[in-house]
């Protein structure tokens, strides 16, 4: 019953995506979301599409799976990244008023190729992830519910995403996320109502909980997250294309209404996880399989349905950031509709293929690029904020420890790494890596400034 049920309310959301699709396509709604008779979005369509594409499936697990093993700190911390929305609208806004169209545009004003080229290989991987870890995602619903791998799911909804994705790129997403967040709010509201009305839930025991493993480490997260949360929203180019397709006033309102929002968002959801650990249920299948035998089974199916629409809502809006990244910025493709459309399927087959790998931990994808961004705390912060020229070689070194740090977290259990890293929790470690390259980073940046 669950299955079917699953099956049908998804459908449904991917007929209802392809309607809301453009019927005609051009290229500059393709790569700049630009509507058929050239007009830029309102400000309610800009604000569900950044909080749909923000609140994407990997997030919602996260803050889920951090508030079982930590307690409401867990959930905090990751809410604590939405705060992006505030200081990404920041530095949209300081770009635009330099006269800047991208943070690209900024980089190679000031550091040439050499700026836009690093900036984008931290991008291009991020985007990676995000196809990976929604897909990833995918199949671990599948095989909650359905059994076996999941591979055939993480097919079905690849080629689903892609078919209206590829057909309007920018425009597309910016269409189709208004109708899934709709969608997503409702499924997810239904499930948030009856999990607060249920007999065993206890708001005081929610905003108190320590989680199955203790709160410190939670807490020591959402440190990790107030030194990444500057950084962090400069180096996701599904934000920052949406910060360059509107008028400047829309465009700050919008970023404040996403914050909002989507912070509650992820905070209601984390309340699922912390509600699993106060009943004592055992952790199984990243919570899937935990939540499947918590709830009623059309709660689980609401929960599901929620999860499945953030990741159709984040894939469409991945591949259209990556087709603007390859054409645009690195021109590598032809800037047309079929350029696009190819740079989208290399980018769902990668990120399809890294499903097979078995990475199992959804949070490394988040604090490995958190950190490699890091290098762009001291540039925006002396470069674009107090205005200082910044020379190119302590730009490189930045960015080289930033860099540095994400493979050190990312190969923690390296020999070689481990050896020198301190002992403690994972996120200890996280936290004293972030420290070094910020330390680092600031330094060469300042060593190196000077007055325009």
């Amino acid at each position: 019953m669950q299955a079917t049920a699953l099956i049908v309310i998804f459908a449904l959301v991917v007929i209802a995506s392809l309607f809301a699709a453009p019927r005609r396509a051009t290229v500059d709604g393709f790569f700049g979301g630009m509507s058929v008779n050239g007009s830029a979005p309102g400000l309610w369509v800009l604000v569900l599409s950044q909080v749909t594409t923000w609140i994407f499936a990997r997030s919602l697990m996260n803050a889920a799976i951090l508030g079982y093993f930590y307690g409401i700190a867990g959930t905090l911390a990751y809410a604590g990244y939405y705060a992006s929305f505030l200081t990404g609208g920041f530095i949209v806004l300081r770009l635009r008023e330099g006269g800047a169209t991208s943070v690209q545009d900024w980089l190679g004003a000031r550091f040439g190729k050499v700026g836009t080229t690093t900036y984008n290989v931290v991008i291009g991987l991020r985007l990676l992830s995000e196809v990976f870890a929604n897909l990833f995602v995918v199949g671990l619903i599948a095989a909650a519910v359905f059994g076996g791998s999941g591979t055939l799911a993480i097919l079905i909804v690849a080629v689903l995403g892609f078919a209206y994705s590829a057909w309007g790129g920018l425009s597309a997403a910016l269409r189709t996320d208004v109708v899934q967040m709709v969608l997503f709010l409702v499924a997810f509201g239904a499930a948030f109502i009856a999990l607060i009305a249920g007999p065993d839930f206890n708001l005081g025991a929610v905003l108190t909980a320590p989680g199955t493993s203790g709160p410190y480490n939670g807490w020591v997260l959402l440190v990790v997250a107030a030194l990444q949360v500057f950084s962090y929203p400069a180096h996701d180019p599904v934000m920052m294309d949406r910060g360059f397709i509107a008028d400047k006033e829309t465009t700050r309102r919008s970023f404040l209404h996403a914050f909002w929002i989507s912070t509650l968002c992820i905070i209601g959801f984390g309340f699922f996880g912390i509600q699993a650990s106060l009943t004592g249920a055992e952790y199984e299948g990243e919570l899937i399989g935990t939540w499947s035998t918590m709830f009623p089974a059309w709660v689980f199916v609401l929960l599901m349905v929620s999860l499945l629409v953030s990741a159709l809502s984040t894939l469409d809006s991945a591949l259209a950031s990556a087709a603007r990244l390859v054409v645009d910025e690195l021109r590598l493709a032809p800037r047309s509709l079929s350029g696009g459309r190819a740079v989208m399927v290399v980018f769902m087959l990668a990120g399809g293929a890294l499903t097979l790998w078995g990475n199992k931990t959804l949070f490394d994808a988040v604090a490995v690029s958190g950190t490699a961004s890091m290098f762009l705390s001291p540039v925006l912060i002396v470069g674009l904020v107090v205005g200082r020229q910044i020379a190119l070689w302590s730009y490189l070194v930045a960015f080289t420890s930033a860099i540095l740090g994400a493979i050190a977290y990312f190969g923690r259990a390296w020999p070689s790494i481990a050896s020198i890293l301190p002992e403690g929790h994972k996120y200890e470690q996280l936290l004293v890596i972030c420290i070094v390259v910020l330390v680092v980073g600031f330094t060469a940046v300042l060593a190196g400034a000077r007055k325009g």
